[in-house]
């Protein structure tokens, strides 16, 4: 019998330590190199499966970039109309109160035409889980000016960059609702590095603990980069994600209303 070669033993020994989520599908990625919708994805999944949520999970999805995640959650996705998900994931709370129900939008889906709908949804205080991707573009549609667009920031629709006399600031979604009585925990945070992407996903258990007490509203806001409609590399692209957009955007917890 030949004697066992002491690299092969080890590697019999070798254990998984990393794996896909349940709750995401074995299927290829169709989102753009170096876009952060995959990262995402992974952690929002990863709380799936850690809370036992996936056979009663809910998720009314968007229209943008977002709209792709029913390719790639195993959950029961409904489409919404653009703008429209913090409306149909209400009926969906209220009609199903037992069932984990989150949304997944972009920024011009959620702050631009479905202003009223996240505002409304927050101030009643509905007990939704929200998950926010702020990548301050259309991307989908051809990296139009959104209302997150950064000042000074070149998009198909500002070639001169926006600007604030003409355009107004960006709209800072995570102040703007943390101020509402409905609300109960809000978040901004961002999946660049290594010690973000653990307060991300921090912030997201908290988000789903939340749901699953019956504590309320809760939504995290994700910086996130769009390297094909910002021009840039995707190394370029996730530092822009650090510097420019979490300067005027800080990350955060910015509402916690059971906090100890």
């Amino acid at each position: 019998m030949a004697e066992e070669r002491p690299e092969m033993s080890a590697k019999a020994k070798m254990q998984q330590v990393f794996d896909r989520p349940k709750s995401l599908k074995d299927v290829p990625y169709h989102y753009c190199p170096g876009c952060h919708h995959g990262v995402i994805h992974r952690l929002v999944a990863e709380q799936i499966d850690a809370f036992g949520l996936q056979n009663k999970t809910l998720a009314a999805a968007s229209v943008g970039c977002s709209v792709l995640m029913y390719d790639y959650f195993d959950v029961d996705v409904l489409e919404s109309p653009h703008g429209r998900a913090p409306a149909v994931a209400t009926g969906l709370k209220r009609a199903m109160p037992d069932s984990f129900v989150f949304t997944y939008q972009g920024d011009g889906d959620l702050a631009a035409i479905g202003t009223a709908e996240i505002v409304h949804a927050a101030n009643r205080g509905e007990n939704i889980t929200v998950v926010f991707v702020n990548n301050a573009v259309f991307g989908m549609t051809g990296g139009q000016m959104a209302p997150t667009t950064l000042e000074g920031q070149v998009t198909t629709t500002s070639p001169y960059g926006r600007s604030a006399a003409t355009d107004g600031l960006p709209i800072r979604v995570c102040e703007l609702l943390s101020t509402l009585e409905g609300t109960s925990y809000i978040a901004r945070v961002a999946v660049d590095n290594m010690k973000n992407l653990k307060k991300a996903k921090a912030a997201l258990k908290r988000a789903f603990t939340y749901q699953t007490k019956g504590w309320g509203f809760s939504l995290v806001e994700f910086l996130s980069s769009c390297p094909t409609n910002w021009k840039m590399t995707a190394e370029e692209a996730n530092a822009r994600v650090g510097k420019e957009m979490a300067a005027y955007f800080p990350l955060g917890v910015y509402k916690d209303v059971r906090a100890n």
